[in-house]
C-alpha cells in the first residue's frame, strides 16, 4: 500500500529527527519500493561512493512524474556526522536549505506526493557535488535504465543546470521533458527570476499528465 497523502512525518526537514529516520527506514519493504531498491543495490557495488534509497513516502515505482535533480549532497550520506546527520535518503524532507524549499515547491505546485519519485542523474555521493563529463555520461545512460521500473511514468522534471544536460539524450523516450532551475539558496540569491519560475515549470508537470493518476491512500 502507498503511503497516505498526508503523513504525520512529511514536513520540511523532518529527516534530522534520528527516529524519522527510522521510521522512513521501515517503509523500505513496501511493495512500490521492491523494483527501486533492487536498482539501489545494483548500483551500491560502485567502490567508493555511496547510493541513498528513494523515498517511500514517495509514489515508488508507480509514479507517473520522476524529479531527476543533479547529484546527493551531503546530508544524504549516512556517514555523515556533526551536528546534522545525513539521512540515507533523496528526500524533500532531507535537513538542509534545498531539501526544504523543494518540500514547499510541491506544496505550492499542488502536486500529491504519491505521483511522484524523485532522483539525481548521478546517483551516489562521492564526497564532492562537482559533476564529471564521465558521470553525466554514465548518469544518461543509468537513467535509461531507471526508467524502466517506471511503468506509468509521463514526465521527468530536470531540475538544476547540471540535470538538464542530459535533456537531448532524453528525447526518444517519449517522455514530457521539462527543464527547471534548482532549488538552492545559491540560485535564489542569485536568479530570482529563475527560482520564482519553478513553481511554475513543476506544475506544468502535473498539467502534461493524460490521465490523471487517482489519489491512493
Amino acid at each position: 500500500m502507498l503511503p497516505t497523502l498526508l503523513h504525520p512525518d512529511d514536513y520540511p526537514r523532518s529527516l534530522g529527527d534520528r527516529a524519522v529516520q527510522e521510521r522512513r527506514q521501515a517503509m523500505l519493504d513496501a511493495p512500490h519500493m521492491r523494483a527501486l531498491r533492487e536498482h539501489v543495490t545494483h548500483l551500491r557495488r560502485r567502490p567508493g561512493v555511496e547510493v541513498p534509497e528513494f523515498d517511500p513516502l514517495d509514489g515508488g515505482d508507480r509514479a507517473q512524474i520522476l524529479f531527476l535533480f543533479e547529484k546527493p549532497g551531503p546530508m544524504t550520506s549516512e556517514g555523515r556526522t556533526g551536528r546534522r546527520a545525513g539521512s540515507g535518503f533523496i528526500s524533500r524532507n532531507n535537513d538542509d536549505a534545498t531539501a526544504a524549499a523543494t518540500w514547499h515547491f510541491m506544496r505550492d505546485a499542488g502536486i500529491p506526493r504519491v505521483w511522484t519519485a524523485t532522483w539525481n542523474v548521478i546517483p551516489w555521493w562521492n564526497g564532492t557535488v562537482q559533476v564529471t563529463p564521465q558521470e553525466l555520461r554514465e548518469g544518461l545512460d543509468g537513467t535509461h535504465a531507471l526508467l524502466r521500473l517506471f511503468p506509468d511514468l509521463q514526465a521527468i522534471v530536470l531540475v538544476g543546470k547540471k540535470a538538464s544536460r542530459i535533456a537531448s539524450g532524453l528525447a526518444g523516450t517519449g517522455l514530457t521533458i521539462i527543464e527547471s532551475a534548482h532549488p538552492s539558496p545559491r540560485v535564489r540569491a542569485a536568479f530570482p527570476v529563475r527560482w520564482n519560475a519553478i513553481g511554475a515549470q513543476w506544475r506544468s508537470a502535473a498539467a502534461a499528465l493524460t490521465a490523471m493518476p487517482p489519489s491512493r491512500s
